[in-house]
């Protein structure tokens, strides 16, 4: 089995870190063969040539607001199928659906995604940065290296992933 952990996130917008922050955690534990994890940060380039490379799954971890308690996991399978061609892709910041758009631009195809996400409490003013993690965000990181560490597992034993 072959999966890719890809932490995405900016460290200079207060919880959008978070992605990076369980991406880092999940580089020093112990995992199976064929689990990679890449904290990719802002580099949309990079992470849509990794999402092309054949594997069974790609688990996103980033910060994804949905109104929810600040530190709230979600475990989200989003529908790509109906992506249109990308609107803003730079090398100063990452929109993960417009990673996917240039993915399709490119005549590239991906493997299952899964976005481990968890709710912000402050994403921090884009203009001046806000280096660190809200506590209740810094609180679910443990827990998020736990869950994608059984997502994992389910997905080695075919077991089914709802979110």
């Amino acid at each position: 089995m072959r999966v890719l952990i890809a932490g995405v996130g900016n460290i200079f917008q207060g919880d959008d870190a978070f992605g990076v922050e369980v991406a880092q955690h999940l580089a020093r534990r112990p995992l199976p063969e064929g689990v990679e994890v890449i904290d990719f940060g802002t580099r949309g380039y990079d992470l849509a040539y990794a999402v092309m490379e054949p594997r069974d799954c790609t688990i996103l971890v980033d910060a994804v607001p949905r109104g929810g308690a600040p530190g709230t996991l979600y475990v989200i399978e989003p529908d790509l199928s109906a992506l249109d061609e990308p609107d803003d892709v730079s090398g100063h910041g990452m929109n993960p659906l417009n990673v996917f758009r240039l993915v399709k631009a490119m005549g590239g195809e991906w493997s299952r995604v899964l976005l481990l996400g968890c709710e912000p409490g402050d994403l921090g003013p884009e203009d001046e940065g806000k280096m660190g993690l809200t506590d209740a965000v810094a609180a679910a990181v443990g827990e998020a290296v736990n869950l994608a560490e059984r997502l994992v597992s389910d997905l080695a034993a075919g077991k089914e992933i709802t979110g």
